[in-house]
Parts: C-alpha cells; structure tokens; sequence
C-alpha cells in the first residue's frame, strides 16, 4: 500500500463505497493502490500506448477509471478540456473532487473548476473505449475474487 497520495484530492476522497457489488474496496486510496497493479498499456488509450510506461501507469486510463469510480462510489464524472480537443476524466462524490488518474500531468497543469459533465453513453460510442473500461473492470473483480 501506498503510504503517500499524489492523486488529485486524495485528501477528500473519504467516502465508503455504495455498490455492493465490489466488496473488498473501501475507501478512492485504496481503490488507486488496487489500480495501481492492473493499469496497463492495454488499458491505456490508443493513442498513448506508445507512451505508457510503468513509471506513467495514469496515462491514458482516465475515462475508464472515472466511470469505474462512479461505478463503485456513484456521483458524476466532469471532464476538462484539454489543448488538444481531448477531455480530462474526473470524479466528484458528495461535493469532493478527485482525480485518480492526475499524476500523468505536471502538478498544476490542470484546473478542476466548472467543468462539463461526462456521460459514459456519449465516451462508450467508441468501442475501443467500452472494451477498456470493461477489461479493466473485470481485471479490478479478478483482483478482488482473489483476495
């Protein structure tokens, strides 16, 4: 287990989760320490495989992460446009905001303010971003069976 957080709003991110359906987890630190392991070039986005690496395991893995946290904790995933017209994923659950997927930017590259709300119906258009999601999620209950 990590004993040091860097993840955006890991101080806040208390909550317990509120699906039964993923015992095991509790709290967004202990979930990102169990992502940590599963995160992988696969479940990066295409088209920044070619720069995944151990030491980036974040890169790439924000959509599918957030809507995993919703998943597990509920709330709404807000996303950040970037510079190059893509969007930054994020969560918020009772008024907090965190973001386990930061560490792939410079601290203070990016703002949490009034940012759009995300839908996983409009992000899971895109296939290749649905398999991800689901291949992760089945990594993260593989994991948990085998605790």
């Amino acid at each position: 287990m990590k004993s040091k957080y860097c993840f955006y709003g890991w101080q806040n991110a208390t909550m317990s989760r509120n699906n039964p359906d993923f015992p095991g987890i509790t709290t967004p630190q202990q979930l990102y320490d169990i992502l940590s392991t599963i995160w992988c070039r696969k479940t990066c986005a295409p088209r920044m495989q070619k720069d995944w690496s151990e030491d980036n395991r974040t890169l790439g893995q924000c959509s599918i992460t957030a809507f995993l946290v919703q998943d597990i904790y509920g709330g709404k995933v807000f996303g950040i446009p970037l510079a190059d017209g893509s969007i930054h994923c994020y969560n918020e659950v009772n008024g907090q905001k965190f973001d386990l997927t930061s560490e792939q930017f410079a601290p203070g590259s990016i703002s949490y303010t009034e940012d759009p709300e995300q839908f996983r119906e409009v992000h899971f258009r895109k296939q290749e971003k649905y398999e991800r999601y689901l291949y992760l999620k089945e990594q993260l209950n593989r994991y948990l069976r085998q605790k």
